[in-house]
């Protein structure tokens, strides 16, 4: 099978590891002249998470990666995707199958990922997404993980998930699209706030944190058209542990540097997907505390501020304590 993995940053350089050496794949691996990440594995051949196996064809060519491939897997930054489409389907792509291996909400629109890739004229049946949990500094060292593969269409799914298996990784076929990326995008919130949590000292509140954060995304999936229930599976309850408390987690570390008044210098896509899905829940008339709390921290404070920014981003999440008190469920 040809493979080519569109954006070779952390996730997309593993990706295109995982297919080479792993599955044995042929694999082309995209990315933007220039960039820093692409740079680096020109000329290094590795970046601080993997060595690609020289197997792996580097390519600034967008075109010869599209035109390459049986399946175009992405992995870029989610708020970036609608722009990248337009490069994409300036070239023939009725015929191959879309893998989306991100996790986000667009905050322009606040449209799921999935989607975009439908608005940008990609066949419905030919969408799938790859989530779930996982670091690549774990996977590297041969430390297994369970992920999940969702898709509109019945058959893709078992596709890819069959495909895409191995020793390394688990799939499980997903069955609510929709509560599968929304509830992926939803742990990088809560991983802020898990953060947020470590960095004040307060990190017996995330067991809480775990179980509020769980019964709200339920409802925010449900009131967007999906089932409860997802929120309790591999998307995003299962994916807690590498987003709010591992030590590689971007998000967990953009919310402990912000109680610190530190600026995190890497993507971490729950602060963008925290507003979109306040705008969305505002729309829905949603109660979403956690969700608003860590929109506040990010946005309406000056969070970078080693003073009063903070002190007031501890606040904002402590306030959820100041709730009138409610049944559970």
């Amino acid at each position: 099978m040809n493979i080519s993995v569109l954006g070779c940053g952390r996730w997309g350089s593993f990706i295109a590891w995982y297919q080479a050496t792993v599955l044995k794949n042929k694999v082309v691996n995209w990315g933007p002249e220039g960039s820093k990440s692409y740079e680096t594995l020109k000329k290094e051949g590795k970046n601080e998470y993997v060595a690609l196996d020289s197997s792996i064809e580097l390519t600034c060519d967008l075109e010869y990666a599209v035109k390459f491939a049986d399946v175009i897997i992405i992995s870029i930054s989610s708020q970036g995707l609608r722009g990248f489409m337009e490069k994409v389907t300036k070239y023939p792509v009725g015929n191959k199958i879309f893998v989306l291996c991100m996790k986000g909400i667009e905050e322009s629109t606040g449209k799921r990922l999935s989607e975009i890739l439908l608005e940008s004229g990609i066949d419905k049946n030919k969408i799938a997404v790859w989530v779930g949990p996982g670091h690549i500094q774990a996977f590297t060292k041969g430390i297994p993980n369970c992920m999940v593969i969702d898709s509109y269409d019945e058959k893709l799914k078992r596709f890819i998930a069959d495909n895409f298996k191995s020793n390394l990784i688990r799939f499980y076929y997903g069955n609510d699209i929709i509560g599968t990326e929304i509830g992926a995008a939803a742990k990088n919130v809560l991983g802020i706030a898990a953060g947020v949590l470590d960095g004040s000292g307060y990190v017996s509140l995330k067991g809480p944190l775990m179980a509020r954060g769980a019964y709200e995304v339920g409802r925010f999936i449900k009131a967007m058209g999906g089932e409860f229930t997802s929120a309790y599976g591999l998307a995003h309850l299962g994916d807690y542990e590498t987003t709010l408390f591992s030590e590689y987690s971007h998000n967990r570390m953009y919310g402990e540097m912000m109680a610190h008044g530190a600026k995190f210098d890497k993507l971490a896509e729950g602060v963008m997907t925290a507003k979109a899905m306040k705008e969305l829940g505002d729309r829905h008339g949603l109660d979403l505390p956690i969700t608003e709390a860590v929109y506040e921290a990010c946005f309406l404070t000056h969070p970078f501020d080693k003073g009063d920014g903070a002190e007031n981003c501890m606040k904002i999440i402590l306030k959820l304590f100041e709730r009138s008190t409610k049944s559970e469920f």
